[in-house]
């Protein structure tokens, strides 16, 4: 191609771009919503997809995370962040990992302690059940609890009060728990 006037080349490689583009984009466009299934372990929660992945999980690999969710859901919507932690048991499992290995905790502060109250959980009290059923601890955070008039009293059953967010995530970490990034 360096024989070709500039002009030329530069004709070329936006052409090849474009190519790579289009490529890519059609790609994308192959995968998306409908790539999603329900998972081996809590099947009605946290659809997974099948990824072809560099980075495997170890044989015996096990797991101790907490998730961090202030934001509340809209009414008649599932909470994200709850929602997700079905989706991280389900997709462990679907690769291997024992589901004793996996310890999960949703720690519930802000608006979203009204997606654990059971005045105001609505759709998001079968996805808390069935998280306490696996052994997901949820943990409220007594200060955002309190902004909002929530007593222990109004929470979902097996719903865990804490002093606060701060409180509980201190406390998780010293039992090895890390911080799901999202």
């Amino acid at each position: 191609m360096s024989d070709l006037p500039a002009s030329t080349r530069r004709i070329v490689t936006l052409c090849l771009a474009g190519l790579g583009s289009a490529a890519l984009g059609a790609a994308a466009q192959a995968a998306g919503p409908d790539d999603f299934g329900p998972g081996p372990l809590i099947e009605a929660y946290g659809q997974i997809a099948i990824v072809d992945t560099d980075m495997p999980i170890p044989e015996g690999a096990a797991f101790a995370v907490a998730f961090d969710t202030a934001t509340g859901a809209g009414p008649d919507e599932l909470n994200r962040t709850l929602t997700s932690s079905a989706r991280f048991l389900n997709m462990h499992v679907a690769n291997g990992v024992d589901a004793d290995s996996l310890r999960v905790a949703v720690i519930v502060h802000g608006g979203a302690v009204h997606d654990v109250s059971s005045a105001t959980a609505g759709v998001n009290a079968g996805l808390v059940e069935t998280l306490l059923d696996h052994n997901v601890r949820v943990i409220v955070c007594g200060q955002s609890a309190t902004y909002y008039d929530v007593e222990r009293s109004d929470l979902l059953p097996g719903v865990e009060m804490a002093l606060s967010a701060m409180t509980a995530h201190a406390l998780l970490q010293q039992e090895g728990y890390t911080l799901n990034p999202f």
